[in-house]
């Protein structure tokens, strides 16, 4: 197994990781001014809150598995570019939103074009490194999106008191357009693959790609585990600037300091996995932060005070990378590579699907039971969960 210094020697996945720590840096400032806006500036209630992720979250369920048939086609390069200038030209557009709906439509549309480029770099990942590297790999790439998280609340608060809001949507649309320059210095080859035309042609390949997941007993579990996982990660997410509103009476300090000790705890936990890793399948690695998640969300729902949710973010921080860098490994290592953008879109959709969902009923269940008792709730499905999961590891052993 290749270490996370021997991977990021390749000058051309470092190229790619250093696009993906850009551009997710823009995404989060300017995902933090919204969310600073609707909670604090427009005192939004928390359907309003969810309302945004959800709008996001709509394209990837339901176009990304035809997304990536189309992917699996295209030269995954191109499309990448191509998905970073249109994003680039999009998120401009939220500097003249006055109203929800508004910003609902530009998040609708930014997933869309997002749902081409996601597969497009799982297809990518496995052309530039080694079967044994790719779990350092997605490590590093978990530790790019987690390492901007720590210092992007801090610029964003920055850029919000000092410029306004707006600043934060020209700040991300400059990071799109860096990130396709990089991408553009890119070069490898990826043969073609054979394809026919026409609706029926797109279903066919898209049937493949789900037949696939679900008949792979590893695939088929890792995907469902994270899927019924991440529906209760997502409802507890989605509604955490308004727990510190409501529950613990702070703003958007506190907020800003989760955000940034949920991605410091990510970056020691993309470290840890790889070294638990040897010896044990990703199963038992996606199981193992599923139950971590669980664990202390039940804690900041129990104690409730600002200390315990700091630390617990950055313990929901390290169990969340144990589960996305272990799947994404496997994903990447164990697909046929004239699949990998269907079967990446289509695992994609499902938890998208399963987050979308989480969200939509998260901000009514909040308001009718509580934002405390929703969070015991995603607790105890993340240890049913959990203990499924590790009954159905031993039965497959």
């Amino acid at each position: 197994m290749l270490s996370m210094r021997q991977v990021l020697a390749e000058p051309q996945f470092r190229r790619l990781w250093l696009g993906q720590m850009v551009s997710i840096f823009g995404d989060f400032v300017a995902l933090f001014a919204v969310q600073v806006a609707i909670t604090f500036r427009m005192h939004g209630t928390p359907e309003d809150v969810t309302g945004v992720m959800v709008a996001y979250l709509v394209p990837f369920a339901l176009i990304g598995p035809v997304a990536g048939v189309f992917v699996d086609r295209w030269n995954p390069r191109i499309t990448m570019i191509a998905s970073d200038v249109t994003r680039g030209l999009l998120i401009i557009l939220l500097v003249f939103t006055s109203n929800l709906w508004q910003i609902y439509a530009i998040f609708f549309a930014l997933s869309t074009v997002s749902s081409f480029f996601m597969p497009a770099q799982s297809v990518t990942v496995p052309i530039l490194v080694k079967r044994e590297g790719l779990m350092a790999a997605s490590g590093l790439m978990q530790q790019a999106m987690q390492f901007v998280r720590i210092f992007s609340p801090a610029a964003a608060s920055a850029l919000v008191g000092w410029f306004g809001e707006a600043s934060c949507y020209y700040a991300d649309s400059v990071t799109f357009f860096i990130s396709a320059g990089i991408l553009l210095s890119l070069s490898y080859h990826r043969p073609a693959v054979p394809s026919t035309r026409g609706v029926g042609a797109v279903l066919r390949d898209l049937g493949e790609g789900m037949k696939f997941i679900f008949t792979h007993p590893t695939f088929s579990f890792v995907i469902l585990s994270m899927t019924a996982g991440m529906f209760a990660i997502a409802a507890f997410g989605a509604l955490l600037s308004v727990y510190v509103r409501d529950i613990l009476h702070s703003g958007k300090n506190l907020f800003g300091a989760l955000g940034s000790l949920i991605g410091a705890g990510s970056i020691c936990g993309a470290v840890l996995v790889q070294k638990l890793a040897k010896g044990r399948s990703p199963a038992h690695m996606v199981s193992f932060g599923l139950g971590g998640v669980g664990m202390f969300i039940l804690m900041l729902a129990a104690l409730r005070t600002p200390v315990a949710t700091l630390a617990g973010s950055f313990g929901i921080g390290v169990s969340v990378a144990f589960i996305m860098v272990a799947a994404t490994a496997l994903l990447q290592g164990e697909t046929p590579p004239e699949m990998r953008g269907r079967v990446s879109s289509s695992s994609m959709s499902l938890i998208a699907l399963a987050q979308g969902v989480a969200m939509i009923f998260a901000g009514g269940w909040a308001t009718r039971y509580g934002i405390v008792n929703l969070f015991y709730g995603s607790a105890v499905v993340l240890f049913l969960v959990t203990i499924g999961g590790v009954w159905r590891l031993r039965k497959m052993k």
